[in-house]
């Protein structure tokens, strides 16, 4: 049995394999290294816009791009006709895509539009020919097209104005064709490294013994928290169905480590499962204050020489509410922590201050992280 045949039998082998339900397959949850989108950027000139372009005041790069582009096509413009050039249906944008992995030249990507000047709106435009650029400074590939933009701009004669989303942004779908290939070194060597998209020791040793457990022994090896090595056929057409069959396996995932997290903006609080808390004693109260201001008037005799005075009186009153004491006992679990804190009427903030003092006791064995 050859090699090919061998790897056909894996796959009709693994499509009877009946899955742990609680496991992740290893696409879910890891990628290959190499294997990566990369970030295109441009800089081009978006025409035929309702007078809503980039000012000639503001924003003189829109005239001098429109030059170069002009001189192009042997139309040149003299210094002059240049500064008084009121072109106000064309805007500067710039122009952003992502090269997916494998991208072949002549295929379509989606492109992103963005204002760089003052215009009102690009509704409307045409993005003209623009070169996309890498981080090497090279061309992978050329954008144009009619933009598709989802927000909209009204205003009228007295200054109001009303603003739907966000008009000076849009997208070309498939606007972008690619010219060049990103080489990758999927085709490159006997191995193939996958990498976790959160790293943890425990799930990246199971994702190697299921490998091995399907494939056979040392055929995986975790390299540490992130990446485990397979390895792989050097034929390019057995190497993809090998990674096929490798990216279906599936993995028991270790539980996320002890974590609350606290979202001080919106006074979310997310508190996973594995969160402890050892025996302490929680006393929650909050003291009420409350001011009142009351203005009185003095108002003197008839025949006397005085003079009416208004006079402040302000009254303080301080109300501590009655909460109970509540402990928390050996081996707290998640469900205990939230019923012991709804017991005494707590808000999400209060929660707050309450794991804060539980960590700097000692009591609560979790990574508090405040964002």
């Amino acid at each position: 049995m050859n090699l090919r045949q061998y790897i056909f039998l894996l796959i009709s082998l693994f499509a009877g394999f009946s899955p742990n339900t609680n496991a992740e397959r290893i696409k879910d949850i890891a990628s290959i290294e190499g294997v990566r989108v990369n970030q295109l950027i441009g800089y081009g000139l978006v025409v035929g816009l309702d007078k809503s372009g980039d000012s000639s005041t503001s924003s003189p790069t829109s005239r001098q791009s429109l030059s170069s582009m002009l001189k192009r096509f042997g139309i040149t413009m003299s210094p002059q006709d240049l500064q008084q050039l009121k072109a106000k249906n064309i805007a500067t944008v710039a122009v952003q895509a992502e090269l997916p992995a494998f991208a072949k030249p002549g295929m379509a990507i989606d492109v992103t539009v963005s204002s760089m000047g003052d215009a009102k709106s690009l509704r409307g435009g045409a993005l003209l020919m623009t070169p996309l650029k890498g981080a090497d400074g090279e061309v992978y590939a050329i954008a144009q097209g009619n933009l598709v933009v989802g927000g909209i701009a009204a205003a009228g004669k007295d200054g109001s104005s009303v603003t739907v989303n966000n008009p000076s942004a849009g997208r070309i779908s498939n606007g972008a064709l690619v010219e060049k290939t990103v080489p990758t070194p999927f085709s490159e060597g006997d191995t193939l490294v996958f990498n976790l998209h959160r790293s943890d020791f425990t799930t990246a040793n199971r994702m190697a013994e299921s490998i091995n457990k399907l494939l056979g022994t040392n055929t995986a090896r975790p390299i540490d928290a992130t990446s485990v090595r397979v390895n792989a056929p050097t034929d390019l057409g057995q190497k993809v169905m090998f990674a096929s069959v490798v990216e279906n396996v599936n993995v028991d995932m270790d539980e996320a480590p002890a974590r609350v997290i606290v979202n001080s903006r919106t006074g979310t609080v997310v508190v996973s499962n594995k969160v402890r808390v050892t025996p302490a004693a929680v006393s929650h109260g909050s003291l009420v204050v409350t001011i009142d201001e009351n203005i009185n008037v003095s108002q003197p005799n008839a025949l006397s020489n005085g003079q009416t005075a208004a006079t402040p009186e302000s009254a303080v009153k301080v109300k501590e509410e009655k909460n109970r004491m509540f402990a928390f006992k050996t081996g707290v679990s998640l469900d205990d922590l939230v019923n012991a804190v709804n017991q005494v009427g707590a808000a999400p903030s209060d929660l707050v201050a309450i794991l804060e003092a539980l960590k700097a006791a000692g009591a609560l064995h979790a990574e508090l992280i405040i964002i």
